[in-house]
């Protein structure tokens, strides 16, 4: 065979395996961004707002479907993805921003400190379809804020402020038909994001729409300095701003100061900016009172759904509780230990095919995760941090099933539900 010909093939099974992707997610790639107009869905949604926080190696789209189907928060969060990914990643970035039509509305949160990068990302994202824009300005990783990125913008508002507006104008310009290939974005990946809009059925040439930008942040970089902060992103109009209750130089230490995002909600009192509030939130509870004492917008949930996508099933006992101004009484949703089982089960499936991760290791601390309130939950645990694939995973939950003498049925339906439709996707894009 020729070097031609050699190529030839590579280049078909390329094609290939990508259109096996698609066919996978029947319908990942969302159909219902691109219209007339503006759609700014969070002016939709019924007060308070409760959604699932995005979570930098947790957050995948694995986690989003499980958390969608079985919880259904009221909007979802992608993890945050690297502008840079877009040029030197781009296999990452197609991996990280995929998501599932049950997961809508859905944000693309994007994290960075070089505007132009922004302008040039945000043209993706509105390209794939999601509902809205998010950037990450409120994480505190050593390895992001030394760069100058996530929580670090805090000091520097007038970058912060260059990286917003260089995400609208991106999102205008796509709205008025700026291409991908305008930009200079390679042509492989932005065959692939043509490639999945026709397949998903969406009208690629029809008319586009403006998606809202939102931001994440923190009440201050090493001290609250809400005030200062709240008026400079206010001064951009976003739709959305979500604060976590700590400081960078906290991380996720002590306790969050909602008396801070208390004040962000007075400051932005007049404004068309809403304010939700992160941090601290353990339980359907909790996040009453707090909206309660704050008059937050809306919440966002992270800690609280790590192997309880469930907590969000409460969440319109809170509205109405919040809505009557009576004591109403809102119960956490009860999950028995055949139901944990398997949607533990369904999830791990989910990942082991559809994550393109070749190692189970990512999934290890979601199945402790689940198995957090379980009898002997300990040992439990211990064994779950160690399971390498999926049917060792069964395995260990017969077993303790039967060490504590509990008829625990585990579905089929959850260990097959894709068997017959798709291959390992660790090799999708090798």
């Amino acid at each position: 065979m020729n070097v031609r010909q050699d190529a030839s093939d590579h280049d078909h099974k390329a094609v290939f395996s990508f259109v096996r992707i698609l066919f996978l997610f029947e319908g990942v790639l969302g159909r219902g961004t691109l219209t007339d107009g503006n759609m700014n869905f969070w002016q939709k949604i019924d007060k308070p707002i409760i959604g699932l926080s995005p979570m930098d190696g947790v957050t995948d789209a694995s986690f989003r479907f499980i958390t969608a189907k079985h919880g259904g928060p009221d909007v979802t969060f992608t993890e945050f993805v690297n502008v840079e990914a877009a040029f030197h990643a781009p296999h990452t970035l197609m991996r990280d921003l995929m998501y599932s039509e049950i997961e809508r509305p859905v944000v693309a949160q994007i994290y960075g400190h070089t505007p132009e990068m922004f302008y040039k990302v945000a043209h993706i994202v509105c390209a794939l379809g999601f509902d809205g824009l998010d950037i990450n300005m409120g994480c505190p990783a050593k390895k992001v804020a030394a760069k100058g990125s996530g929580a670090a913008l805090i000091r520097t508002p007038e970058l912060a402020r260059a990286i917003i507006q260089s995400a609208r104008q991106g999102i205008l310009d796509w709205r008025d038909g700026q291409t991908l290939a305008e930009l200079g974005i390679e042509p492989e990946l932005a065959a692939k994001i043509d490639f999945a809009n026709r397949l998903s059925g969406r009208e690629v040439l029809g008319k586009r729409c403006l998606i809202p930008v939102s931001v994440k942040t923190r009440i201050g970089y090493d001290c609250i300095v809400v005030e200062e902060w709240m008026q400079t992103l206010l001064a951009e109009n976003l739709a959305a701003v979500t604060l976590h209750g700590r400081t960078l130089k906290q991380g996720y230490k002590g306790d969050a100061d909602w008396n801070a995002i208390g004040r962000a909600v007075e400051i932005a009192r007049n404004s068309a900016t809403l304010i939700l509030g992160n941090g601290d939130l353990r339980d359907p509870v909790a996040v009453c009172r707090r909206v309660r004492e704050t008059g937050v917008d809306g919440i966002l949930l992270g800690r609280a759904a790590q192997g309880n996508p469930w907590i969000f099933r409460a969440k319109e006992q809170v509205k109405q509780a919040l809505r009557s101004g009576a004591g109403v009484t809102i119960d956490s949703p009860s999950v028995g230990l055949e139901e944990r089982f398997r949607v533990l089960l369904e999830h791990s499936r989910h990942f082991e095919k559809h994550s393109m991760i070749r190692s189970f290791v990512g999934m290890r601390k979601h199945l402790a995760w689940y198995c957090y309130d379980s009898p002997g939950a300990a040992e439990l645990r211990a064994q779950m941090v160690r399971v390498s694939h999926i049917e060792e995973l069964v395995q260990c939950l017969r077993a303790y099933a039967e060490r504590l003498g509990l008829r625990i049925r585990l579905a089929d339906s959850a260990l097959l539900e894709h068997d017959g439709r798709i291959t390992n996707a660790a090799s999708w894009f090798s």
